[in-house]
Formats: C-alpha cells, structure tokens, sequence
C-alpha cells in the first residue's frame, strides 16, 4: 500500500487534472477551504476525481479561494475490487453511515434494492454521492464507488449478471464458518453482496433468492445484526476472504 499523507487536506473535483491546469473552486469548496480549514493563496492540498490520480494543488485567489493550480502527481489511479454493495436502504443518519463504510471498506457500487419489508419507500440519490464523495476524500480512496437508483428486488435479480457471485446474508442461514464459505467461491467474475431490511426478508423473496445461480447464502453468526452492523460484517468477509484485503484484487 502507497504511503499516505494524512497531513494534507484532500478534496474531490470534478474536473480533468493534469500538471498546470488551473481548477475553479465551487462556493462551498471555496468556504471549506478558506473559511473551515483557513487555508489560503499559497496553500497546497490534495486533489483527486477518480480518474486521474491524485495530485498536489496549490490554492489560488486574492480575497478567498476560489482555484487551484494542479502541479504534481502524488499517486497514480487505482481501481476498486468488484464488490457491489446492494442492500434495503435505511433511514437517514443510519444510511449515510452505510454508505459511508461501504465506501471505506471498497464496494465499487452501490444498490438500494426495495423489499416487502424496506421501511424507506424514497432515497436521496445525491445525498448518498455526498457520502460517497466524503468518505472518500477522508480516507484517502482514490476512485468513486458508483451509486444506482432504488429498484424492487425481484427487478435487480432479473437484470444482475448471472455470473457474478451473489452472497445472500440471511439471518435464517444455517450458522458455519463465513470465511470458509467464501474461499470456496469465485470473485473472477465479480462479487454482489446483499443485504435486506431490518424486517428480514420475506418467504417468497428468499426463495426466489435461493433460486439465483451463483448463489451463496450466508450466515453472519450466531447473533441477529442490524442491517447497517451486517453490511460492515459482510464487506469485511468479503474483502478478506476474496477481495483485495488479500493483497489481489476481485
């Protein structure tokens, strides 16, 4: 793993970047930076837009920042492990906490998938980016997992890719080894890890689940996690059984 500079400030753009371009700050960013962390012309940080790298920035304006100056690479672009992170979306804070982990632990996607027992009818696509967006510019992740609009349940099954592994959570799994469980599987093709609601899913859906090829149903052990704790189990089963915690990508 790159040594990381925890020191610098880093921030997402959504714009090219190569050595000597010139970024303009949006208002918000431009606040952050002079207002937040009183940064001013002069000042270096850390730029990234899941594309190019990251690269060191220098701040430029008179009164406040209001752009950037790209002046070196600091780390070329990585990629993601194929993880999807599929799941029945949650109520507010618990949601961005979700989505906030799945992206510090390396789902390149996320899902929001509606079940019988999902208790969020509606979900702010934005204001997950948001989270993407800022847990990434946290944590030091250089590409931007990717996040889909709500579909029904039975919709995704229908239009997922069959050859992608699906690890189904189901609390009514038989509990064995999860770690064992995955190593017998395969990520060549991709991994989709689903989570339901907090009400569990119902009869029909897991059976329909059950009948998805490529499918492993798993349990999370002995004790019934929330939905949020489970999506944070699963991913770091996932990741260290077949993902890039590994040190091989999925």
């Amino acid at each position: 793993m790159p040594e990381l500079d925890f020191n610098a400030p880093r921030l997402f753009v959504d714009a090219p970047l190569k050595a000597g371009q010139t970024v303009a700050l949006e208002r918000n960013q431009s606040n952050y930076l002079g207002n937040v962390l009183r940064l001013s012309a002069g000042d270096s940080i850390l730029v990234f837009n899941g594309r190019d790298g990251e690269w060191q920035a220098l701040i430029a304006g008179r009164k406040r920042p209001d752009a950037l100056v790209i002046t070196a690479l600091t780390r070329a672009q990585d990629r993601l492990p194929d993880i999807a992170y599929v799941f029945a979306p949650l109520k507010h804070a618990r949601l961005d906490y979700m989505v906030q982990k799945a992206v510090e632990m390396g789902a390149s996607s996320l899902q929001p998938v509606l079940t019988r027992h999902t208790q969020v009818s509606r979900v702010n696509s934005e204001r997950m980016r948001a989270n993407v967006i800022e847990a990434a510019e946290q944590c030091g992740i250089l590409s931007l997992a990717t996040v889909a609009e709500p579909v029904a349940l039975d919709r995704y099954l229908g239009q997922r890719e069959a050859h992608r592994l699906l690890v189904f959570c189901d609390e009514a799994a038989e509990t064995a080894n999860p770690v064992q469980a995955l190593k017998e599987g395969s990520a060549a093709d991709g991994i989709d890890i689903l989570i339901g609601p907090e009400g569990g899913f119902a009869e029909e859906e897991r059976a329909l689940l059950l009948r998805q090829p490529k499918t492993l149903r798993l349990s999370l052990g002995p004790r019934i996690l929330r939905a949020d704790t489970a999506g944070v189990a699963a991913l770091a089963l996932v990741q260290t059984a077949l993902g890039d915690w590994t040190g091989t990508a999925a």
